[in-house]
């Protein structure tokens, strides 16, 4: 009861400061300070490196027990536990030692980070992954194998719930956030997968071919937002990049990760995925997970001279230094007092569930249907008894889950009806009717972007019976929507929302919360419109799974970036393809009017900052959210660039009738593009418009202006 009074006050605290003049430009991030300095943690480091023997050194750049860096306890060097945690932390049951920590038996489901990115907030992602680190505390765990920020190139990715969307621009603003949030705790972020890990279709055997500059400008730009907020940990992805295995490259390694991004810290390889000992030792990685394999001959290459001592060293020294920074030598990592933390962020993941879920169709304002209806409703399709969630990995099991059966008996009681099969007739006479569908998304292969067929056959029939049908889809990714959209009296994207999302989701059907989640990615009409389609090998078909050693023997084969810089919603405006839903995208239950948009000058230098201002006004009947979006369109330069790039944004709460003012700082590196002939970002004098809008697809306020000389 006292942690919902605080939450209350809270609220009320935020709402009061709502009032005020808004900054659209997100809040630039304050860098982690760990608690001991690099230059000190280097230092005892090197002292604690002399004493070590050879053997130790060796053993402490190979994991243990799967999910542990190596510990010497002679050495006052502990074991430290890793742990994934995309939608909540993972408990990891099939430990081969169990008994350095002591296992939790529950840990909070939360939204996963598809759906946090749907939000288009920023402090709720510092808020979510707080709560990570601290149930991370409460399970022993030193490293969080996360978070995952793999661009959304497809949407066939198996993985596209564990991560951010489409935009680098949106995903650097929110890992920012996340890593502060989760080390604030005393836990290391670990970002994942560096890099151009963008498919789980034989994962292990492709090669990505991506040139430089959508490297630089798509790519790259989550991780340098990351280790600009100080993250820790950096992990390596599977795949090749330009013909060379990522976690063994001393180009993805050393140059562009160490050397471009300028990344101090611990880097660790992906699970079994580095062949080289050699190549992995030379490279700049710290330690091969979840065990010497790779490396399993480390001292066969020392006898030959083919690596030194010194090369070990490095790596070694690596380790010691991060965890001696993160203060993990120096108390008791597990620390279950933070188990009284639970009920709050249960808590966060209720208010990131309802700030994410996308409202992307509503004919005739079908919703919000009343929990006071006196309509007949019916609820049916997938995902009635069980909460929708990605697996792999990533999988949580939660408590405290609630269905969504539950969540809208709770709200409408005996006016709903759940169908689960032969329900024709309940069906043809409701009112109105629910349809959950949805897919089962995992890391270790793609899926399709067509729902199976006797799925797509179930819709159609339940199109036919009612012509009220809110169809609600569960989902870490875009999926084919063409073939019912438009008999769908509305469409409700609820992701895959944790332990309390139907909750949250039952409160936006019925109108206690008014959805303002937007969408952090388009949703093509069909996969051949897409920029990644035709990425699985001629004569195959999509992986959804297979045996372990097809994992490993599967032919490589190359994917080729070929669209470049032109991802997401660059590229269908680049190619004038129409989505079916933009990039930016969702409706509200109440309306907002842009205007009155103003820039401090109209021309500036580079070095100077320029100051954009304008209002938006509720024009509805009912409080909402409004996510404000900024983009730079380049009107000419010696380069392609996209037609517009999101450079800011904010999400605007405004009572009905209120108008409050925006405003967006931009510098001259929201200008900037890679110039692969430099090989250094530029920003080009010349003329440029801004453009304000609701999405990708709809801009409402546009102003010239120009950077001089």
């Amino acid at each position: 009861m006292k942690i919902y009074s605080l939450f209350i006050t809270f609220l009320i605290m935020v709402l009061l400061s709502a009032c005020k003049t808004t900054n659209l430009q997100t809040e630039k991030s304050l860098t982690f300070i760990p608690e001991i300095s690099y230059e000190k943690a280097d230092e005892r480091a090197g002292v604690l490196l002399e004493t070590l023997t050879l053997d130790e050194k060796i053993t402490l750049i190979g994991g243990y027990s799967r999910f542990f860096i190596h510990g010497i306890p002679e050495k006052n060097i502990p074991f430290l536990f890793m742990t994934d945690a995309t939608q909540g932390v993972r408990l990891v049951s099939h430990l081969e030692d169990s008994t350095i920590v002591e296992r939790l038996d529950r840990s909070t489901a939360f939204p996963c980070p598809i759906l946090l990115s749907s939000t288009w907030e920023p402090e709720l992602a510092r808020k979510y992954a707080r709560s990570v680190g601290e149930e991370c505390r409460a399970a022993g765990v030193s490293y969080l194998l996360g978070p995952g920020l793999n661009a959304y190139r497809i949407s066939q990715c198996g993985r596209n719930f564990e991560y951010f969307g489409e935009d680098p621009f949106l995903i650097s603003r929110m890992i920012e956030k996340y890593v502060l949030g989760v080390q604030s705790t005393g836990v290391s972020a670990t970002l994942k997968h560096f890099i151009a890990n963008n498919t789980d279709f034989y994962r292990r055997r492709s090669n990505s071919i991506v040139d430089e500059r959508a490297l630089h400008e798509i790519y790259m730009p989550g991780f340098k937002a990351g280790i600009d907020a100080g993250a820790m940990a950096v992990m390596t992805s599977y795949n090749k990049l330009n013909g060379e295995w990522c976690g063994q490259s001393e180009y993805v390694i050393s140059n562009l990760l160490r050397g471009q991004l300028g990344f101090r810290w611990l880097v660790m390889t992906d699970w079994t995925s580095v062949y080289d000992g050699e190549k992995v030792i030379k490279s700049g990685q710290n330690i091969e997970m979840p065990f010497l394999k790779a490396m399993g001959n480390v001292k066969e290459l020392l006898d030959s001279g083919k690596v030194t001592e010194e090369h070990i060293d490095l790596m070694v020294r690596s380790i010691l230094r991060t965890s001696i920074a993160m203060g993990f030598y120096d108390r008791v990592q597990q620390d279950t007092s933070y188990l009284s933390t639970f009920p709050e962020h249960e808590q966060i993941a209720l208010d990131v569930a309802r700030n994410g879920i996308v409202l992307l169709k509503n004919e005739n304002d079908i919703l919000p249907v009343s929990g006071d209806t006196d309509k007949k409703l019916v609820l049916t399709g997938k995902y009635l008894h069980e909460t929708a969630h990605g697996g792999g990995s990533a999988t949580v099991q939660g408590y405290n889950n609630i269905t969504l059966a539950e969540a809208l008996l709770a709200e409408y009681g005996e006016k709903i009806t759940v169908v689960d099969n032969n329900g024709e007739e309940n069906i043809k006479n409701a009112d109105i009717v629910f349809l959950s569908i949805g897919t089962f998304d995992t890391e270790g292969g793609d899926r399709p972007f067509d729902l199976p067929s006797e799925e797509l056959e179930t819709i159609q029939k339940v199109l036919s019976l009612n012509s009220n049908v809110i169809i609600i889809v569960n989902s870490g990714s875009g999926i084919n929507m063409s073939p019912f959209v438009e008999k769908a009296a509305a469409i409700i994207y609820a992701w895959y929302g944790g332990q309390t999302g139907n909750v949250a989701l039952a409160e936006i059907l019925t109108g206690k919360t008014n959805p303002s989640g937007k969408l952090p990615i388009t949703i093509e009409k069909r996969f051949e419109d897409s920029p990644g389609y035709g990425y699985i090998p001629d004569n195959e078909e999509i992986y959804i799974g297979g045996s372990r050693e097809d994992k490993f023997t599967h032919k490589e084969y190359d994917i080729h970036y070929n669209e470049g810089i032109f991802t997401g919603y660059r590229w269908y405006e680049h190619k004038n393809i129409e989505p079916l839903f933009p990039f930016g995208y969702g409706l509200s239950y109440t309306s907002f009017e842009y205007s009155d948009l103003q820039m401090t000058v109209g021309e500036f230098i580079s070095g100077d900052e320029l100051e954009v201002r304008f209002t938006v006004k509720n024009t509805g009947e009912v409080a909402g959210a409004e996510v404000a979006q900024l983009y730079i369109k380049d009107i000419e330069s010696s380069h392609p660039r996209p037609l517009k790039e999101l450079k800011g944004f904010a999400k605007v709460q405004l009572n009905a009738g209120e108008t409050k003012e925006v405003s967006i700082v931009l510098d001259t590196e929201d200008f900037s593009y890679w110039n692969p002939d430099t090989k250094d970002w530029f920003a080009e004098p010349g003329a440029f418009k801004i453009l304000i809008g609701s999405s990708s697809a709809s801009i409402l306020l546009e102003e010239d202006v120009t950077l001089l000389e």
